[in-house]
């Protein structure tokens, strides 16, 4: 039970710096900021659970996947570490990761899709903010033995964070303004030390994994 509840706290921690509620509140608020309280929040509502879908199919398929690629764990883990301490060092240094963020110019097509009443909540909000590369390759971590339990502890830690992500949309600019530009670039520096910490507990693993697969077999 003890190390249930390790993995579930692990999980929703990675999860939870990875996707960092707070800052990605800034984006949700600035890139709505045209839109009613009704359309703000169908937006909210599509873009996480189009997430939270697009994490629960690779957290099934996980395994699957490595089967018909050839792809061993170690080279996940490897991988994914790698992406997940790439992410947190450019949090750390208090600019937002390419990987989950749009660039100028994305930000300038939305504003003119979010003029022209199109949907934002795929691109950019769900891909790749909410569910980026570095988002799913921590599902795939998690969940990539293929025992249903992992799967399950994965999926719950993350339909939690989906929730709590859905308040702090929906609270979004009292939220900012209570906050300030201060108290987000200090939460998301600070989510950015978990996630080095938490991608070099996977390069860890994945060199002892892989020393293991190589030469002890």
């Amino acid at each position: 039970m003890h190390e249930i509840t390790t993995m579930a706290v692990t999980v929703f921690m990675g999860f939870f710096a990875m996707m960092n509620p707070i800052a990605n509140t800034a984006v949700f608020v600035g890139m709505t900021g045209n839109q009613t309280t009704s359309q703000r929040q169908k937006t909210a509502v599509k873009a996480l659970a189009t997430a939270f879908f697009i994490i629960a199919a690779f957290s099934f398929l996980g395994k699957g996947i490595f089967e018909l690629f050839g792809i061993t764990l170690p080279a996940l883990r490897l991988s994914g570490g790698i992406l997940v301490f790439l992410v947190g060092y450019h949090m750390l240094q208090g600019s937002p990761s390419k990987l989950h963020t749009h660039s100028p110019s994305d930000a300038t097509d939305t504003e003119d899709e979010a003029n022209d009443g199109k949907d934002i909540a795929i691109s950019p909000l769900a891909l790749p903010i909410l569910a980026g590369p570095g988002t799913i390759a921590t599902a795939m971590n998690y969940s990539a033995s293929g025992e249903m339990l992992h799967i399950i502890i994965t999926i719950t830690a993350f339909a939690s964070l989906c929730l709590i992500t859905f308040i702090c949309f929906l609270y979004g600019p009292k939220l900012i303004d209570k906050i300030g530009e201060s108290g987000i670039s200090i939460t998301t520096r600070l989510m950015g030390l978990i996630l080095t910490v938490i991608g070099m507990q996977m390069l860890i693993q994945g060199v002892h994994d892989a020393y293991v697969l190589l030469f002890q077999h």
